[in-house]
């Protein structure tokens, strides 16, 4: 254990490398070597072995023996891949910006998966996030990323030998990882702080360079933070209590934007990934407030126009939410101080802003403090929407300001090794840089089916030799018995049609639904004709416990004599567990309950790399699947209990009736053409669409643009817009309450004919508010049986003769369906001009 003194003087030391090596150290901080293959074989050429278990090049780089890397530095066959490796590099680096203007864009997120040496990831949210850096320096976009440097990062699993989940929280050092201290101009380290109910809390600021862009990561394990419970906030992802989870919200809202602050850094655009973020709105108008003088509500509404926040989240299981006595007492100082209103933070957070017993929202507040808002698919879109539809009241659900951009995946992580280099043979020299375009996967019906075929083969006895090994590593761990471990050794078919299943184990996800009729299941799998085997990985949080016993009955299962072969449960599910499975399995199985998977990123990942899906039509597959590239299980119903026998029922119906007739059928040649057609199928239409690439350019076009727009519209002329705004806001909540139809004009009579005109004409009270300052709109739609609008549309009236403090307004519309139509009126506030950017609570009146 080691001898605790103090004070301890610190200092660091770097590695010593030859002269002609000297920029190794540059490259191996930058992490562009997790896409870039080029990178990558620098420093796996260096060590094979060493880079296998570690894939950390600063790690490597500090282990190397001396003569290992003179060696290296005296062999030309080196130097030429150093000196290439090199010319990449700064090829990369130097491209010409996006855009030249002042931009910034600054992206929030509690976790980012960005390369296996870097922990700070527990999921799916992760690597999107990491996916969203990395297509962002692609792009060359100005944007930087704030996020926290976990001391011990999310968990490493291991299971007992009765198949149950244990945590390990190994220790990172950070002086032995691809980031560096940033350091003001003086060359002392960066420290910001922010304030607890027991003190200051100190924050020292990391950067990493993830390709042309930064991500900074805020650490409170220093010495200045005597207190270990303040030392701790940084020390686990998800882990601790709610105090915890408070903390470390408030260091990642309100200290990431004082370190951008402290650094120079004016972002214009802001980006909350998920709702952990949610506190940075109030520092930003905190800083409007002391830096500009403008009021609460002028700050604010400044702050809103350029903040967007993605949702997701499809069940409210999934929101962070904390009693109202907890905000209090670490915000309360914080709005004294910065005179925000308290009243005014508590009905930011909550749906009914006058329930003091409703507990604090961080999604709420990001909804109410953003103007912009997105779910991750299209969907989830829908889910959303109806999920957050009364904080819009009055609002007709097709009409809540949640759009949605469907999440992708970035290919160059995901897609590399012997598929690669046979896209290298077969498509457009350029594919690497152009694989969004649709057109250029067009080449891969050029592709022969043997070649195909033989690369997927040697992918996936890769992938049995991985699971044999790190399953036999893992059973020597827990002492198992010399029987387990051999069959281990043994595990797995490399003729078998494979199934891949791996994901977080929530219980939603229903990973145990291909074994509810094991009989059956045992009958397909030990078919000697047509012989399937299944490989599972994912780990439960440490206090899911539903979820720990998941694992344990499959874990128990795989310990069947008639099973034992033929499926295994991976550990420790991480970004190489991950690529070697979407790489090398046969088929990925997704089967969650419909409605309640925001998107789901791990059947992209399978199918860029030819791996067709069968999955349930939720998140990206509802809007992917066709019938040629995938098999889809049930049908678009949102899921209700007692559907899990039926989908179980329709795996095995599925896997017998047509995906194995499909894949073991085999022509003169002895290939399956018809499922290599598939695969292909596969690769051609969800490579160029369901990359990070689209995801970020959406996020760029539909989004950023707007927001930033707004921003400078805001910022102009000493903030004039900003006052101007909330003095009108202010002026029509007084006068609402006398706003309403004076006259609600002559009712449409008899039978209208295809064509013809319907003219619309209301007097609306105005309670001395200009015509301007309100939109008067018709809602147009077919009638349901039960008298509800259904498929309506938005007919704007204009405003026209005044009478007295009323106004007339007017339209003509033609109706472009014929049946039984109806409409519907209403008044609200003109104080938006993108229906995305509509503020939640808006005041609409109805006629």
């Amino acid at each position: 254990m080691p001898f605790q003194i103090q004070p301890i003087s610190e200092f660091v030391v770097k590695p010593s490398l030859p002269a002609a090596l000297s920029r190794l150290p540059e490259i191996a901080t930058n992490v562009l070597w997790s896409w870039d293959h080029q990178l990558r074989a620098l420093f796996r050429r260096l060590d094979p072995v060493m880079w296998r278990e570690t894939h950390n090049p600063v790690l490597m780089l500090s282990r190397l023996k001396p003569e290992v890397l003179e060696r290296a530095a005296a062999d030309a066959r080196y130097l030429a891949v150093y000196r290439r490796a090199c010319e990449r590099f700064d090829s990369y680096m130097q491209a010409q910006p996006a855009y030249e203007d002042d931009r910034l864009i600054a992206y929030f997120s509690m976790e980012y998966g960005l390369a296996e040496c870097m922990p700070i990831y527990s999921g799916g949210l992760g690597v999107l996030s990491g996916d969203h850096m990395k297509s962002s320096s692609d792009e060359n976009y100005p944007l930087v990323g704030v996020g926290l440097l976990y001391q011990k990062g999310y968990f490493q699993q291991s299971l007992n030998s009765d198949g149950w989940q244990q945590e390990r929280t190994p220790v990172n050092d950070f002086y032995q990882l691809p980031v560096l201290p940033v350091l003001r101009e003086d060359g002392t380290e960066l420290k910001v702080s922010v304030r607890m109910p027991g003190g200051e809390v100190w924050i020292k600021v990391w950067q990493m360079m993830v390709g042309r862009v930064k991500l900074y990561l805020m650490d409170t394990n220093i010495a200045e933070n005597g207190a270990a419970d303040y030392r701790d906030i940084t020390d686990q992802l998800y882990g601790g209590d709610a105090h915890t989870r408070i903390r470390q919200e408030i260091v990642l809202g309100i200290g990431g934007l004082r370190a951008l602050w402290a650094m120079g850094l004016k972002p214009n655009v802001f980006h909350m990934n998920e709702g952990h973020s949610a506190f940075m709105p109030l520092e930003r108008t905190r800083l409007l407030m002391a830096e500009q003088g403008l009021s609460f509500s002028e700050a604010f509404e400044t702050a809103r126009a350029s903040n967007i926040f993605t949702t997701h989240t499809s069940v409210p299981a999934g929101i962070d939410l904390f009693d109202g006595g907890l905000v209090y007492e670490y915000l309360n100082a914080y709005c004294h101080e910065a005179g925000i209103p308290i009243d005014q933070l508590f009905a930011l957070g909550r749906r009914n802003p006058s329930d003091n017993s409703e507990r604090y929202s961080m999604a709420i507040l990001a909804m109410k403090a953003s103007s912009y808002r997105n779910a991750v698919s299209l969907l989830h879109g829908d889910v959303s929407r109806e999920m957050w539809a009364d904080l819009w009241p009055g609002l007709p659900v097709e009409e809540v300001p949640i759009t949605s951009v469907t999440n992708g995946i970035h290919l160059p992580t995901m897609l590399y090794g012997e598929l690669a280099m046979l896209y290298d043979h077969y498509l457009q020299p350029d594919w690497r840089e152009r694989y969004t375009d649709p057109r250029l996967w067009d080449d891969v019906a050029d592709i022969p089916a043997r070649e195909l075929w033989e690369v997927h083969r040697k992918q996936k006895r890769q992938l049995i030799q991985f699971v044999r090994e790190r399953s036999v590593k893992a059973a020597e761990r827990r002492n198992a018995s010399v029987a387990e471990t051999r069959r281990l050794e043994q595990v797995l078919d490399p003729d078998a049609f494979t199934i891949g299943f791996a994901r977080r184990f929530a219980t939603y996800k229903r990973a145990t639904l291909i074994f509810r009729d094991v009989a059956r299941l045992k009958k397909l799998l030990n078919d000697r004709n047509r012989p399937v085997q299944i490989i599972i990985a994912g780990k439960a949080h440490p206090k899911d416990h539903p979820g720990k016993t998941l694992i344990r009955e499959i874990v128990q299962l795989s310990r069947d004599p008639e099973l034992a072969q033929h499926l295994v449960f991976v550990e420790d599910y991480s970004l190489q567990v991950a690529r070697e499975m979407v790489q090398g399995v046969d088929l990925w199985l997704n089967n969650p309950r419909r409605g309640e998977e925001a998107c789901g990123t791990s059947g992209m990942k399978a199918a860029i790399n030819g791996v067709p899906n069968l999955s349930i039509l939720d998140g990206w597959w509802d809007e992917a699947y066709e019938a040629d590239l995938g098999f889809a299980l049930g049908d678009r119903d949102i899921y209700e209990p007692g559907q899990d026998e039926f989908h179980a029922s329709g795996i095995y119906s599925i896997l017998e009736n047509e995906i194995l007739p499909m894949y073991f059928q085999r022509g003169e040649d002895g290939l399956p053409l018809e499922w290599l057609e598939r695969v292909k199928n596969c690769i051609r239409k969800i490579s160029p669409q369901f990359n990070a690439q689209r995801m970020i350019r959406e996020y760029m076009h539909r989004l950023y643009e707007p927001a930033y727009a707004a921003s400078r519209q805001h910022r102009e002329h000493d903030y004039a817009y900003s006052r101007r705004k909330a003095a009108w806001a202010q002026k029509v909540e007084a006068a609402w309450e006398r706003v309403g139809f004076a006259d609600m004009g002559p009712k449409p009579q008899g039978l209208l004919i295809s064509g013809e005109r319907l003219s619309l004409r209301v007097t609306v009270e105005l309670a001395g508010l200009e015509p301007d300052d309100v939109r008067v709109e018709a809602l147009v739609g077919a009638v349901s049986p039960g008298g509800a609008l259904a498929g309506s549309e938005v007919i704007p009236l204009v405003a026209g003769e005044r009478k007295g403090t009323a106004c007339v307004y007017t339209c003509e519309y033609r109706p472009r369906q014929t049946g039984r139509l109806g409409y519907g009126l209403r008044i609200s506030p003109n104080h938006f001009t993108d229906p995305l950017a509509r503020p939640c609570g808006s005041l609409i009146r109805w006629g």
